[in-house]
């Protein structure tokens, strides 16, 4: 299941940027050829069969492990510690292997996508080992669950409306979809118009979930505790200080394009 998500992942990923099959291409011309330049790599059936088996085979013995450590946190959940650490060292591991085939190769395979997908990959095995092991999740989120649910659906309210506002803006300028176009282009070097747009509303989508979780925690913790309400505010307001210093950092060309004050928007956590 996670072999298959990061295929699926990267098939899609590669028809938006135009060029369909790339990614398994790219990787197996490296490991199988040596090449270590993107411009020489072309789309033939033979390294694309060759890097599916070998990353199939590497998910296969990854989830072997896995569902052991997985067994054993069903009889002591503190060493479920160690699926994390399990998974946050494959992402590591990959990632560094790639790094090592070259700051050219790495361009072209887009790091943040190869993020991206191990992170899918990560979710669905997780929920097939969830579902087998129902009692786990209870017994390692017990009262979170509802916290982390709430800061999940607060997220993504907030990630939905935050598009919906700039969707309309820019319709009402006469260009749909170019603030997603621009930030795209800016924050994650994607040259594709389409791909910019995918690749800046998932990453804009994953931010708002994380930030509505902390959210979630706080507000939480508030209810027992009012002080918290003072960092919910120091949260929130450093939110949207980082999406700013963000643009600014990376490209603040955009700022010229895209009008300050279309920024300050009501944030729908709350």
């Amino acid at each position: 299941m996670g072999a298959a998500t990061v295929a699926i992942w990267f098939l899609v990923f590669d028809a938006l940027r135009g060029r369909p099959l790339l990614t398994p291409s790219l990787l197996g011309a490296a490991v199988f050829h040596g090449v270590r330049d993107p411009a020489d790599v072309s789309i033939m059936l033979g390294p694309i069969l060759g890097y599916t088996v070998l990353h199939g085979l590497a998910f296969v013995a990854f989830g072997v492990v896995t569902a052991a450590f997985i067994a054993l946190s069903e009889r002591e959940p503190a060493l479920f510690i160690a699926v994390v650490i399990l998974f946050a060292c494959f992402e590591m591991f990959f990632l560094g292997a790639v790094g090592a085939l070259g700051q050219s190769m790495v361009g072209a395979l887009v790091w943040w996508a190869i993020l991206i997908g191990n992170m899918l990959a990560a979710a669905a095995m997780l929920w097939y080992f969830f579902v087998g092991h129902r009692a786990l999740p209870r017994t390692l989120v017990g009262p979170w669950g509802g916290m982390l649910g709430e800061g999940v659906i607060a997220g993504l309210l907030g990630a939905v409306i935050v598009a919906l506002w700039f969707l309309a803006i820019d319709t009402i300028q006469g260009e749909p979809l170019r603030t997603p176009q621009l930030l795209g282009t800016a924050l994650l070097r994607q040259s594709d118009p389409l791909a910019a747009v995918f690749a800046y509303s998932l990453v804009h989508g994953v931010a708002f979930v994380v930030f509505g979780i902390a959210t979630s925690a706080l507000i939480a913790g508030a209810e027992r505790q009012p002080a918290f309400v003072f960092f919910l505010v120091i949260l929130f307001t450093a939110f949207e200080v980082f999406s700013f210093g963000a643009i600014i950092i990376v490209a603040k060309w955009v700022l010229d394009e895209v009008a300050g004050w279309i920024w300050k928007r009501v944030t729908p956590e709350l």
